[in-house]
């Protein structure tokens, strides 16, 4: 059983399909105690879930019905990214995902919010417009972490498919092949995958960061009352 330290509420939805904007409902210890969360740390998933409570209470996100949690303290040869279905509260995704030639080899253990880098970043983003770019089928990311991926959008820092990501490559190599920062994923998945996140969805990226973790607005104060 996950159990979750989230107070209950009873804020209403907005729009049909939609998380209300407070979310805490959503957030609450029953809504998830038991949820299907595959192989994902429940730490981690109890962290994201803290971190978008406290977005939607000061009201930087709303109406949101996804989230994408990547748990970058896995190495590259493990699935790593889960997407999560808000209102029905089911896991719908558990794939692959690469990350910065920057940040690592297998393992990443370096972030950053700086171009040129070729680093990924941490904390939340909230998913925008897809399109078609020069990596196919693409997703645009708004970060909403100030200082650590604030400046995800003057990066082109997206989410895309890539031949490099696959299990055929981690049995060939020993890790996936990496991006320039984006979270990319194996060709089969991207374009479903994308449309069901893009506009209304939120991504948490995390690492045991300890800078992220004790300055990230959305993991201090603000996620600790709830």
């Amino acid at each position: 059983m996950l159990v979750l330290c989230l107070a209950p509420d009873s804020g209403q939805v907005r729009a049909a399909g939609r998380v209300p904007t407070s979310a805490n409902a959503v957030f609450a210890t029953a809504a998830w105690s038991h949820a299907d969360i595959g192989g994902l740390n429940p730490q981690v998933f109890e962290l994201a879930l803290r971190a978008v409570s406290c977005a939607a209470r000061s009201g930087t996100v709303e109406n949101f019905s996804t989230l994408t949690i990547i748990d970058y303290s896995r190495p590259s040869t493990e699935k790593r990214l889960w997407v999560f279905d808000l209102q029905t509260r089911a896991l719908r995704y558990e794939e692959l995902v690469a990350h910065g030639s920057g940040s690592g080899e297998n393992l990443p253990t370096s972030f950053s919010n700086e171009p040129e880098t070729h680093q990924s970043s941490l904390g939340l983003f909230r998913t925008e417009a897809a399109y078609f770019g020069k990596n196919g089928y693409s997703l645009r990311l708004h970060g909403l972490d100030e200082g650590f991926n604030d400046r995800a959008y003057e990066r082109a820092i997206v989410m895309h498919g890539a031949p490099y990501v696959s299990d055929d490559v981690v049995r060939a190599q020993g890790r996936l092949g990496r991006s320039w920062g984006c979270p990319a994923l194996r060709l089969g998945i991207v374009r479903e995958l994308i449309d069901t996140v893009k506009g209304s969805g939120l991504i948490f990226a995390y690492y045991p960061d300890q800078r992220w973790l004790q300055s990230s607005k959305y993991l201090g104060d603000c996620a600790a009352d709830g």
